[in-house]
């Protein structure tokens, strides 16, 4: 039984061996190093196990500006976003081509070390516009290109240690992992459902949809660095939890975790979800509304839009496009507007605001919004802020 090959036809595998490991903290002891930002730590761990396949490094001049430009690498591969280590502009002066640099967390931890093939200009001015298709601060992806140093530094990795305290390691599956439990599992058909939320009653009847179509869901939530409002990883993985122990079939439903920080880049940031979760090895994806967007930057279904740009072959993975959801009380059960022809007033839908106004106070949104086991975590949660 052969899986789908990964994004550029190989899976990369930038962590050493344990002998190779150790001789290389002993060479990065002797080397300059930098401290990586919270996001080039995630994005270290993705390139590290393969997810971001075929990248093997932090990308180049030529890559950056045809993934900003046209959604490809130099050699034509599709990838929407750029994928950079651009430290201050004082750490960069002292970088040349041709060094090694020992990249280290926030902790002064190393974690691999960095092969220098280019230091070239941050064109902030191309990136921006074109992968976010804003220039507004508010917007956080555009704000956290803003911080970030006017060059970037390129080249390949040689990982020692990808994440020294990897929250949920239990559920931190590498992409060669989980394609190795698909395979035990018989699944040669497999969707993901991408979430950095809990997921309500919509979202449930989305990923049972696609299950109705595929061998096994993945439920493969994001856990690396999201906005300071979303709700945090830890409250979010119980949830999941409560929701597959109750209410799916464990036989065909998996939960593993990605460490990826969040862009909010909208469109360009789906494609990207669905060409990591082709090397986690899944054939499906699901795509809702307004997928990985933020504010009102984004139309409601411009990602499922920019899918058609590309050849299936050249994605590989299907799209599986939802409309919007809801609980329909005409028809008793969830729906969209493709399958019932219910007025507003007999379809359940809360706002952000009204349901965190509930949770606060105690009170468990309706049974057609949350199931009562999520409720109840997100109440225990919402009481605790202060």
């Amino acid at each position: 039984m052969s899986l789908i090959a990964p994004h550029g036809g190989k899976l990369v595998n930038r962590v050493l061996e344990p002998t190779a490991a150790s001789a290389a903290a002993k060479e990065a002891a002797a080397l300059p190093s930098i401290v990586l930002s919270p996001r080039e730590q995630f994005d270290l761990e993705m390139l590290a196990i393969g997810a971001f396949s075929p990248l093997t490094g932090f990308q180049g001049q030529a890559d950056f500006a045809r993934v900003c430009k046209e959604m490809r690498l130099a050699d034509g591969t599709v990838w929407p976003i750029p994928v950079v280590l651009s430290p201050s502009d004082e750490v960069a002066a002292k970088i040349s081509p041709g060094q090694k640099l020992a990249l280290k967390d926030s902790h002064n931890r190393v974690l691999g070390i960095l092969h220098v093939t280019e230091k070239y200009p941050h064109d902030k001015a191309l990136e921006i516009p074109n992968v976010y298709r804003t220039e507004d601060q508010a917007h956080p992806g555009v704000a956290q290109v803003q911080k970030q140093g006017n060059w970037c530094i390129a080249g390949p990795i040689d990982v020692i240690n990808p994440n020294y305290e990897p929250e949920f390691a239990e559920y931190r599956l590498p992409p060669a992992k989980t394609r190795q439990a698909f395979a035990d599992r018989g699944w040669q058909t497999v969707a993901a459902f991408q979430t950095r939320n809990p997921i309500h009653r919509s979202h449930e009847y989305l990923t049972k949809c696609a299950l109705e179509m595929t061998d096994g869901l993945l439920i493969h939530p994001l856990v690396g660095e999201t906005k300071s409002d979303d709700i945090p990883a830890d409250v979010r993985m119980e949830c999941y939890r409560v929701l597959i122990d109750n209410y799916y079939n464990k036989d065909r439903t998996m939960l593993s975790v990605m460490p990826l920080a969040m862009r909010y880049a909208g469109p360009r940031e789906a494609i990207l979800h669905a060409l990591i979760r082709k090397n986690y090895g899944v054939t499906h994806f699901i795509v809702g509304r307004d997928h990985a967007g933020v504010g009102n930057y984004y139309g409601t279904y411009d990602a499922q839009k920019l899918f058609d740009q590309f050849t299936a072959a050249e994605i590989g993975v299907e799209p599986l496009k939802f409309e919007n959801t809801f609980y329909c009380k005409k028809t008793k059960g969830m729906a969209s507007s493709k399958t019932t022809n219910s007025q507003k007033e007999d379809q359940v839908f809360l706002s952000g605001t009204k349901v965190r106004e509930m949770l606060k106070a105690g009170q468990r949104p309706p049974e057609e919004f949350s199931r009562p086991e999520v409720a109840d975590v997100l109440i225990r949660w919402a009481q605790s802020v202060k």
